[in-house]
């Protein structure tokens, strides 16, 4: 183990953070608001504790996949921690641990909350919870990379550990380019969002905030009603760029690139989209006797779906008291999650076709045992490494999904209300149904509880095994 680039990662992550800490500061600044004073403090703490701690530079730059996974699971955490520090400072948290709560939910782009009245909170808090969706959307580490050069080939083993999916590529030889397209991508898109916004009538606060959770497929918003007070058109726009973060970033990188026809042609979209279709007219057609129109039906339905699949989390109207049959639609969509290589959550669509390709195949062999079958996805053979990593990280993900509805039952809560809310964090959904539903929050449960769903919340956001991977000793031996 190379502890020593590891340290200098940290301290990396720490300038930037302190850098990100600028952004509500400015905002405190302008509504004049003393809670900036705990932002200013914990911004100076960081730069310091960076630029001092990286002074000692590293004995080697070189790291491989058990380094890569370990920087991007405590950076993560490091994130967090000094993230939560001025929530909790400026007193508009009751503990550390809620402050805790609510940074993870943002960085990981969950959006499960504690508060029942967002509205309390400072300009600069709501600026701060809003940006951390957006921080934490496409990466941290993929915006240093982006920036700033770190260990050369090696730091391919960062972008693998932090981006979603069941397999990470580079778009351009180098990952370093690589890193800055994405990022170009996301915030010409998110540029694009609140320009259309700001046109629609939204002020420039919410408008930003919203983009921010929006971009970064997080749930966040402003106002204790989610996105339900704003026009049908703000709605609309939300409801299309949600759809839009949702897809594997590559296909923007192939329409930038002038290539249409592979856009168009990759598969992952395809099915999501497809997904998206099916359940919209299925949950309209359900739904619609509770609304005054098919088209206002069709409108809800459309918002709630791209919002669960996108696992971002906002709302327009509370589906805990719609039918029972779109409900479970929407836990499915839970489950089902984004596209890989997006800033959505859950399972991820590639892995689920290529589950469903695989069990198809085995029946086929079932019938015909001499034939020789090979899997396809995105007009490639799937490996055995790729279907082996699949399964593996289904049943992980089962284990840990399991193992989190036992210890959170402890509370005594109905099964409902704890299968949704492991679904909501480990999935980083946002809400889930009965007492954590889109009208309630994660006040309910306990302190115990609420780590429980912050390890699931993070583990959720890192795909499982970097966060997995820190509970292993082997990990932590000198090589």
């Amino acid at each position: 183990m190379n502890y020593s680039i590891i340290r200098y990662i940290l301290c990396r992550v720490l300038e930037f953070q302190a850098m990100f800490l600028a952004l509500p500061c400015l905002a405190a600044i302008f509504y004049g608001e003393k809670e900036g004073l705990a932002y200013a403090a914990v911004l100076l703490a960081c730069l310091i504790v960076g630029v001092a701690g990286k002074l000692k530079k590293p004995k080697s730059n070189v790291f491989y996949a058990r380094e890569g996974f370990v920087a991007v699971s405590l950076s993560w955490i490091v994130l967090s921690a000094t993230g939560a520090l001025p929530l909790f400072l400026t007193g508009e948290f009751p503990t550390y641990t809620d402050a805790l709560f609510e940074t993870i939910s943002g960085l990981t782009t969950t959006g499960a909350s504690i508060l029942s009245d967002v509205e309390a909170l400072s300009q600069c808090n709501l600026m701060w919870r809003s940006f951390t969706h957006w921080i934490g959307g496409m990466g941290v580490l993929v915006l240093i990379l982006a920036v700033l050069p770190l260990a050369g080939g090696y730091n391919m083993h960062l972008m693998r550990a932090e981006s979603p999916g069941p397999t990470v590529g580079k778009l351009v030889p180098r990952v370093r380019h690589t890193a800055r397209i994405l990022y170009k991508i996301y915030i010409v898109m998110t540029i694009v969002q609140i320009v259309l916004l700001l046109v629609s009538g939204m002020s420039p606060f919410d408008a930003m905030t919203l983009s921010f959770g929006t971009a970064g497929t997080g749930g966040f918003g402003v106002l204790n009603s989610s996105i339900g007070s704003y026009s049908i058109v703000s709605q609309a726009i939300i409801t299309v760029f949600m759809i839009l973060f949702g897809v594997n970033f590559s296909v923007y990188y192939l329409i930038s690139a002038r290539k249409p026809k592979q856009a168009v042609m990759h598969e992952e979209m395809r099915y999501y989209l497809g997904i998206i279709l099916v359940a919209i007219l299925l949950i309209t057609i359900n739904i619609k006797d509770g609304f005054e129109s098919l088209l206002e039906a069709f409108h809800h339905a459309a918002f709630q779906v791209a919002s669960i699949i996108t696992t971002t989390g906002y709302s327009t109207a509370d589906f805990n008291v719609w039918p029972e049959f779109s409900k479970f639609i929407l836990v499915i969509l839970m489950f089902v999650g984004a596209c890989a290589g997006s800033t959505g959550g859950g399972i991820k669509v590639s892995r689920v076709v290529i589950m469903l390709k695989l069990v198809k195949n085995e029946l086929s062999h079932l019938i015909h045992p001499k034939r020789v079958r090979q899997i396809h996805f995105e007009q490639h053979v799937v490996g055995k490494d790729v279907l082996r990593s699949i399964s593996v990280f289904f049943i992980a993900y089962t284990l840990v999904y399991g193992l989190s509805v036992l210890l959170i039952s402890l509370d005594n809560l109905d099964f409902t209300t704890n299968f949704t809310a492991v679904a909501a964090t480990l999935n980083n959904i946002g809400p889930g149904l009965n007492q954590v539903g889109p009208m309630s929050n994660f006040s309910v449960y306990s302190q115990p509880a609420k780590y429980v769903l912050m390890f699931d919340m993070l583990a959720g956001r890192l795909e499982l095994f970097p966060l997995l991977l820190l509970f292993t000793p082997a990990t932590w031996r000198r090589s």
